[in-house]
């Protein structure tokens, strides 16, 4: 897998004290970058420089080989990302719900800072390269075009079709962990589950501590089960599938990443703003009625676009800058040496 052994990969034999310290950075960078829509938890991992050893210690346990190292790392890695997300998915959430352009502005920055990467990855570019490029961008903008028409988040389906919807946005959500450059909650934002998962740790959160265990088994069985299974499914059959893509197609798989990258700005167009419900709607499957029309919370509506004024230009290039560099600075980070 030489795309991504990296200069800032931890050795092995390094001390288990810096292998925890260095797997807890890393984890809770992975964490907060999957509550954020544009920037990668790979690409946080390859910064606190676990990566490639994060990579190998899932393949090995997935075949049955336990390391101590590896086994270290994970579990640094893990429960550092879950106590992140935990801990903030609510501040979050709040930020993209109440400045969603600002957020997007951002978002969009963050994302395009991870091209770079990507493409210090690719080295020197094959047909077989470009034509993974166009492949990756297509998904994207199609992804985009199902986030607009509301896929998701509206029409039927009932409590099933969310669940399955949960399901696989747990799958999306930590494949993308696995790729460097490829957002998480990016990918979560065009399914239409983002806020959905966001404001139900929350929630999950509030009920712990006041001690609403109703809640919690509700919460926990209906969206938390749904979502950790694919997470772990995701995971494992990601990292193992991306060993064999590199190794076999390395080219034309760092293009459709590279792809994926770049046309993940589509879906991010910042100009846009919650819009109240109005009767007749159908929102969440459900469609609005008088009677259910209180029931719906700002993180429910749906979008539409606005005429930006200039302060909005200004705002959003300064904004999509600061993210960009943002992002090149964390890679950078880990691997000094490209500095």
């Amino acid at each position: 897998m030489s795309a991504i052994q990296m200069s800032n990969s931890i050795s092995s034999e390094s001390p288990l004290s810096i292998l925890v310290l260095r797997g807890m950075i890393g984890g809770t960078l992975m964490g907060l970058a999957n509550l954020v829509p544009g920037i990668s938890g790979g690409t946080m991992l390859l910064a606190a420089g676990v990566y490639p050893l994060f990579i190998n210690g899932i393949a090995e346990v997935t075949t049955g080989r336990f390391r101590r190292p590896s086994l270290v790392v994970l579990g640094a890695v893990v429960l550092s990302a879950g106590f992140a997300i935990l801990l903030l998915a609510g501040s979050v959430k709040s930020l993209v719900v109440d400045h969603r352009w600002v957020m997007y502005s951002l978002f969009i920055g963050l994302t395009l800072g991870g091209v770079p990467l990507v493409w210090n990855m690719v080295g020197k570019a094959t047909r077989g390269t470009w034509v993974g490029v166009g492949m990756g961008f297509l998904t994207m903008v199609f992804l985009a075009y199902v986030q607009q028409v509301g896929f998701g988040t509206s029409g039927g389906g009932g409590e099933a079709a969310g669940i399955i919807m949960l399901f696989v946005a747990g799958i999306a959500g930590a494949s993308a962990m696995i790729l460097p450059g490829i957002s998480g909650g990016y990918l979560l934002l065009v399914l239409g589950q983002y806020v959905i998962i966001l404001s139900a740790i929350g929630r999950f959160k509030e009920a712990l501590q006041a001690s609403d265990f109703s809640t919690v088994l509700n919460i926990g069985l209906y969206v938390i089960l749904p979502v950790g299974l694919g997470v772990l499914i995701g995971i494992v059959g990601v990292s193992n599938l991306l060993r064999i893509l590199l190794k076999r197609f390395e080219k034309t798989t760092l293009g459709v990443l590279l792809g994926l990258l770049i046309g993940a700005t589509v879906g991010l167009w910042p100009f846009q703003h919650g819009v109240q419900p109005e009767i007749g709607d159908v929102i969440k499957g459900q469609i609005v009625t008088h009677e259910t029309l209180i029931n719906f919370e700002p993180e429910d509506y749906l979008t539409a676009f606005f005429q930006p004024t200039f302060g909005h230009v200004g705002g959003v290039l300064g904004l999509i800058i600061i993210g960009f560099f943002g992002t090149v600075a964390v890679a950078r980070i880990g691997n000094p040496s490209k500095g």
